[in-house]
């Protein structure tokens, strides 16, 4: 099964993601835990899309989801932003290209990209600068 949404950077729409994630996954039966970890990993990638690829602009975000039949879940989540001019950096706990005005607002700590990695079994990066950034989200339920 797949389904795929369509929406804008808005902040109100991460909760719309993180919980349509949450009721796709629910077809595999995820403990609760799992599905707090797939919740988690939606919110930090669509909370960076959101912040970070459409910076004082709103955008598109598309984010696929895909059940396999080895009870695994892949995510695709992509803008067509600005790109990450450094995946190595940015995934570093604590680096931020955040503003003040995000910073402020609760976004921008930083702990996005590596509490994706945490919260997934595989995660991959796709991203060019000035046309946007993919990231392959990939988990394994029933463990």
């Amino acid at each position: 099964n797949e389904a795929t949404v369509v929406f804008l950077s808005r902040s109100a729409n991460e909760g719309f993601a993180r919980t349509a994630a949450a009721c796709f996954a629910a077809q595999l039966d995820p403990t609760l835990d799992e599905v707090n970890d797939i919740k988690t990993a939606v919110s930090e990638a669509v909370t960076n899309a959101i912040v970070h690829a459409y910076p004082n602009t709103l955008g598109k975000i598309t984010m696929r989801m895909r059940l396999l039949e080895d009870l695994q879940l892949e995510i695709q989540i992509k803008d067509s932003g600005v790109g990450i001019p450094d995946v190595e950096q940015a995934m570093q706990e604590g680096f931020s290209t955040a503003g003040q005005t995000a910073r402020e607002l609760g976004f921008g700590a930083g702990m996005g990209l590596p509490n994706i990695k945490k919260y997934t079994d595989k995660m991959q990066i796709d991203t060019q600068i000035g046309r946007g950034t993919t990231m392959y989200l990939s988990v394994h339920v029933n463990q």
